[in-house]
């Protein structure tokens, strides 16, 4: 223990606990604004509300820690945000009794999948220029937002772009630290802040008791299932092969699942590995060494634990932030992991026009048979890349 203290001391790095910290920012600033929609369908209680984030938090910083230290890779987790969008459709209809009978049964099916090795063997399957191109089409809308947002924030955030470009160019390690001072500053002094009443205090989790039934299995728990499989840990692992790790899937999906399994009664839904977030924490911003940026994995953690210890008091203060400043941060954040994917996604002339296609479909944010975007790109891509390579459909049949 004493060595693993003394290795992340001198490891320890400003860039990356920022990479960290802004991962965790953007994550509640953004899919935690769902989980509210989801907690106002379902008409719980302040307190109630509180337990879940704290499930959610606590998951998340524990597993993202012991992964990230055990690994020494950036290993980002977090809640699955189209899981969540799930809650807001099957709320009120179904109780929250059902609903964690729904987050237990998924976390039992996704550790089977992760503990028998079948997700390794999938991602197998999938070449490189797709798993880019899928990448780039999830991350491409997070660009254009960045944009979008001058429409009401135009002086803030055209300064931020400014902020970026200079930082860049005179100080690349710390880009995003003087961009986020840059971006809250103006708020600030432009008094573009939201009002939030602060109340610092320790969260206490409640426990929710179980209620299995056959409308939380079919309704939650398998598209459940689905959604974090093929939304967020098929990204996620995309990125870390991308970025240049090679952990397995397996104890990833475990240990996270083992985390979903452990929070569920508390109302904390499915962990899950980190997709858009965990873009922040990979590249060079968060460290030049890319043994190092495991640092930022730890530090997302930190921010998570004490998220979770004051959830019903610090999340407030992520309130404070206008959307367009944090639709801003993630776009320039994400601008190096957009264009490392489009590059790796159009090098082989092989994978080019598959790739592409698998940009295309998963950007476009289409929903067929229940399944989203990014499962859709990784299915027409991959049917794309066998028809157009003949080596491979020959060899595939």
């Amino acid at each position: 223990m004493a060595s693993v203290i003394q290795t992340l001391k001198e490891d320890w790095s400003l860039s990356a606990s920022v990479a960290g910290f802004l991962a965790v920012l953007i994550s509640y600033a953004g899919p935690l604004i769902i989980f509210f929609q989801a907690a106002q369908a379902a008409q719980v209680s302040d307190a109630m509300m509180a337990s879940w984030i704290w499930g959610i938090s606590i998951g998340a910083a524990v597993s993202g820690i012991y992964l990230s230290i055990r690994y020494k890779a950036p290993i980002i987790t977090a809640w699955s945000a189209p899981g969540t969008a799930l809650l807001v459709t099957v709320f009120p209809e179904m109780s929250i009794n059902e609903a964690i009978s729904a987050y237990i049964l998924s976390a039992v099916v996704i550790f089977l999948v992760g503990a028998t090795g079948s997700f390794d063997k999938i991602l197998r399957w999938i070449p490189n220029g797709i798993a880019a191109g899928m990448m780039a089409g999830i991350l491409f809308q997070f660009g254009l937002e960045l944009f979008v947002a001058t429409n009401t924030m135009p002086f803030i955030v055209f300064s931020m772009l400014g902020c970026y470009l200079f930082a860049k160019r005179f100080s690349p390690r710390y880009t995003m630290i003087w961009v986020l001072l840059c971006g809250v500053i103006l708020s600030v002094l432009l008094g573009r802040m939201n009002p939030v009443d602060m109340d610092l205090a320790i969260t206490m989790p409640t426990i929710i008791w179980p209620e299995w039934t056959w409308n939380a299995t079919f309704n939650l728990a398998i598209p459940l299932i689905l959604v974090s499989l093929t939304g967020q840990f098929l990204p996620g692992m995309a990125i870390l092969n991308l970025s240049g790790y090679d952990t397995p899937a397996k104890p990833i999906v475990s240990v996270a699942s083992l985390a979903s399994l452990a929070v569920a009664c508390v109302g904390g839904i499915t962990i899950v590995l980190a997709a858009i977030t965990a873009a922040l924490c990979t590249g060079k911003d968060a460290h030049e060494l890319q043994e190092k940026r495991y640092i930022a994995g730890v530090a997302n953690g930190i921010f998570y634990l004490l998220g979770g210890l004051f959830a019903g008091s610090i999340v407030m203060v992520f309130s404070l932030l206008p959307k367009e400043l944090v639709a801003a941060l993630a776009g320039l954040a994400l601008i190096g992991a957009i264009a490392t994917n489009i590059t790796i996604a159009m090098k082989d002339d092989e994978q080019r026009d598959a790739a592409l296609i698998t940009f295309l479909a998963t950007a476009s944010g289409m929903s067929f048979l229940g399944l989203s975007s990014v499962f859709w790109g990784i299915v027409i891509g991959m049917v794309a890349h066998y028809v157009l390579n003949k080596k491979r459909l020959l060899s595939f049949s």
